[in-house]
């Protein structure tokens, strides 16, 4: 029974410590108490304690330093993807070149029902499938796996897929992309998005499911995207809109936040001094540092 419990006890440490590391608890370079000290914090052996600290250290949120100890790691150097929610397609292509991908996969088949029904594909219609890992900095952070329409998937090789974002690649087929619908939620990981995540099973995921259409309203891309909420994350921006009485908050399509709104207001307004006309600063996808 103790082997049993050992593990979740271990677990129970390393979310606590985790929950403190992320909160801003334990700053990035400060040093952790000593094995012993949280052995007898939580009233456990300095194994589990063990065991917890790997756990932190596979994750990327400690270093241990032989005969110095635990320090937490300055993840500042590790700079998330920010994606604008409120612009589905907005610099998907920008994110594809700043990143790298590993492809997993690469073939032809029949889709689950599921799929070929969001695709609106015949019975019977095939499609071709990928699973990729994007990395930012080296490290990975979304698994992606994606159908598209057989006579679109013809139109690029495997090579290509590997070295080139897909929406790219559909677009260079003749095909325009003109909306498409997401859905988000939370899941956890299963041994293959794990494996390829660098995170223990069961561990929690940012996951989002998009359907991209053409103008005929026929599906070119459907897509499951698995995410690591530590170095991904969905932002959107809002605005206050409607009458007295009926004020709800609204996408702010276009609209710079943070330090681009700043810019964009110091532009408009010495362009307004030159007597030029003021421009709208271009929405991009961030990246925190």
């Amino acid at each position: 029974m103790k082997s049993a419990v050992e593990p979740l006890k271990a677990r129970r440490i390393y979310l606590l410590l985790r929950d403190r590391i992320v909160a801003g608890e334990l700053p990035p370079g400060g040093r952790l108490p000593g094995e012993p000290a949280l052995a007898a914090e939580h009233a456990v052996s300095r194994v589990t304690v063990r065991r917890a600290l790997d756990l932190l250290e596979k994750e990327g949120l400690v270093q241990r330093k032989a005969g110095s100890g635990t320090f937490v790691h300055d993840r500042r150097a590790v700079r998330p993807i920010v994606a604008d929610l409120s612009n589905v397609l907005s610099h998907l292509i920008d994110m594809g070149r700043s990143t790298d991908v590993k492809l997993l996969s690469f073939g032809y088949g029949v889709p689950s029902d599921q799929i070929a029904e969001s695709l609106g594909l015949k019975p019977g219609e095939r499609v071709q499938r990928s699973v990729r890992v994007r990395l930012i900095d080296g490290e990975p952070f979304s698994y992606l796996t994606t159908h598209v329409p057989e006579w679109i998937g013809l139109t690029y090789s495997e090579a290509e897929l590997a070295a080139r974002p897909l929406l790219e690649l559909i677009e260079r087929s003749g095909v325009t992309t003109e909306r498409a619908t997401q859905a988000i939620n939370a899941t956890l990981a299963g041994p293959e998005a794990a494996t390829a995540l660098d995170l223990e099973i069961g561990s929690p995921l940012l996951t989002l499911t998009r359907i991209v259409y053409e103008p005929s309203g026929r599906g070119v891309e459907h897509l499951h995207a698995l995410y690591r909420p530590d170095r991904y994350s969905f932002h959107m921006d809002l605005v206050r809109t409607g009458s007295d009485g009926e004020r709800r908050w609204s996408p702010a399509l276009g609209w710079p936040r943070g330090q681009d709104k700043s810019k964009a207001e110091k532009s408009k307004t010495d362009k307004n001094k030159s007597g030029e006309k003021p421009t709208r600063a271009p929405r991009v996808i961030k990246q925190r540092s």
